[in-house]
């Protein structure tokens, strides 16, 4: 009876109200969560305390419902939220439009500025501009169960054109489902501190990632797994020992390289 009274509703207007009303509902929801202060966000804190004090500015790429730009913004940082998805970067502008503290840009970051094809997920968080990606992540089951049905055209900027509107950033968080290489190779000057997610079927971008910071820096590297918020080596490491360590990292784990430099 219900799937019959659905498909009934879905051709009236009754459909667009419920699917409106039902919008509303999910966007209220979200936006009562992110002003909340969880247990999770204290742990983000902590852990983000390493990298980012009061004044400095950092870049959120791939920022998504902003649940680090808001770690960022109690550390008291300047952000620049990066953006490409039309629904997530319109909660962002609804939640943090108003603080003089935030910044919005939507658009994609890439090697070369322009435009590109996003894959959009069912699931917000895994779109992606990287077919390859997709295809990995669904060919070793990490995210089988999910489908990147539309697509949607998007701005592409790069990290050194960001760099040169707004400053050099003391901390780069970059999120982007397969595509941080082509951010990287975005960015011609060294920051001092930056992150970037990984998984390791796709692992061959992050070591075109630390083949290019080295590039422009002596950057060492430490790796944190999962959501655990904690670093997981010792010390921190050179290149060649972190690409050892990344070589034994469970197929089925993710998580997130960081890097830095010291900067005169």
């Amino acid at each position: 009876m219900r799937p019959m009274l659905r498909a009934i509703v879905g051709r009236t207007p009754l459909h667009r109200i419920h699917r409106y009303i039902t919008h509303r509902r999910q966007s209220w929801q979200l936006k009562r969560t992110f002003r909340q202060w969880s247990d999770e966000d204290q742990r983000r804190l902590e852990f983000y305390s390493q990298f980012i004090t009061p004044d400095d500015l950092v870049f959120d790429i791939g920022a998504n419902l902003g649940n680090r730009r808001k770690i960022f913004h109690r550390l008291g940082a300047m952000v620049i939220a990066v953006e490409p998805q039309p629904s997530c970067a319109d909660f962002l502008h609804s939640v943090l439009g108003d603080s003089p503290r935030f910044q919005l840009v939507r658009a994609a970051v890439g090697a070369e500025e322009g435009e590109a094809e996003m894959l959009v997920s069912n699931a917000h968080t895994i779109s992606s501009l990287s077919a390859e990606w997709v295809r990995s992540v669904v060919e070793s089951g990490r995210f089988a169960d999910y489908t990147w049905d539309q697509r949607v055209k998007v701005s592409v900027d790069t990290l050194d054109n960001l760099l040169a509107r707004h400053g050099r950033p003391t901390f780069i968080k970059i999120d982007v489902e397969g595509f941080e290489d082509q951010v990287i190779a975005g960015l011609h000057t060294p920051v001092r501190a930056l992150s970037m997610e990984f998984t390791p079927e796709f692992m061959e971008s992050t070591r075109r990632c630390i083949a290019h910071l080295c590039r422009l820096g002596d950057y060492s590297f430490q790796l944190s797994l999962g959501e655990s918020m904690e670093l997981t080596l010792d010390r921190w490491v050179s290149a060649d020992e972190i690409q050892v360590v990344l070589s034994a990292v469970s197929p089925t784990a993710f998580g997130d390289l960081y890097a830095r430099v010291d900067i005169p």
